[in-house]
């Protein structure tokens, strides 16, 4: 048996695998966009933040994913549309609030920042990120629910999201102090085009 027919039995028997193998490459990938924004290039990447980047998406952001989808599954079955407004509606005030504050969060622990920081950093920059992703991820996540099969949710989400998370890595990376400015809406248009 290969390696690629093993992996694809793996991944069909163990649907977090997959999730964390997609976001080992989409959560770096994301940071790479990112910084290509900031004018790096392939002598000037920082592969620390990408690597730290991918640790954070495979190891923490795919588990919880799967953990959240798994338990909504469970208490809200189905895929009619009532049931995927009732998810989406959970998931914007619960499960979101909860992986934005714990990027932030946990972003700045890995950066070895000390606890004190970290936390203002969730201060600073949790509303407005949080503002941006109530106005994108309910759409997205009704389709998710209602039309991806179960199995397929969260690979699903981590491809929708290497726009969100290049998103996230320009948050993360602007100074506390100009995240109201950076947010303004003619601003937001010009990251956008």
């Amino acid at each position: 048996m290969t390696v690629y027919s093993k992996l694809k039995v793996a991944f069909k028997k163990y649907p977090l695998l997959r999730g964390m193998a997609s976001y080992s490459v989409i959560w770096p990938l994301s940071s790479l966009i990112q910084q290509s924004f900031e004018g790096k290039n392939i002598q000037t990447y920082d592969w620390w933040r990408c690597g730290r980047y991918g640790l954070y998406g495979s190891c923490y952001v795919a588990p919880t994913l799967y953990t959240w989808l798994t338990v909504a599954s469970i208490m809200w079955p189905g895929n009619t549309i009532r049931a995927g407004m009732i998810k989406t509606f959970v998931e914007t005030i619960t499960y979101t609030p909860f992986a934005m504050c714990s990027f932030y969060f946990g972003m700045s622990i890995l950066e070895m920042k000390p606890l004190n920081e970290a936390m203002a950093e969730v201060k600073s920059k949790f509303l407005p990120t949080y503002k941006v992703g109530a106005s994108v991820w309910p759409a997205i996540a009704m389709i998710n629910f209602c039309l991806i099969p179960a199995r397929n949710r969260v690979p699903f989400i981590s491809m929708c999201s290497l726009v969100w998370t290049c998103f996230l890595a320009y948050m993360k990376h602007l100074e506390k102090e100009k995240v109201p400015q950076a947010l303004a809406p003619t601003k937001l248009l010009k990251i956008s085009i």
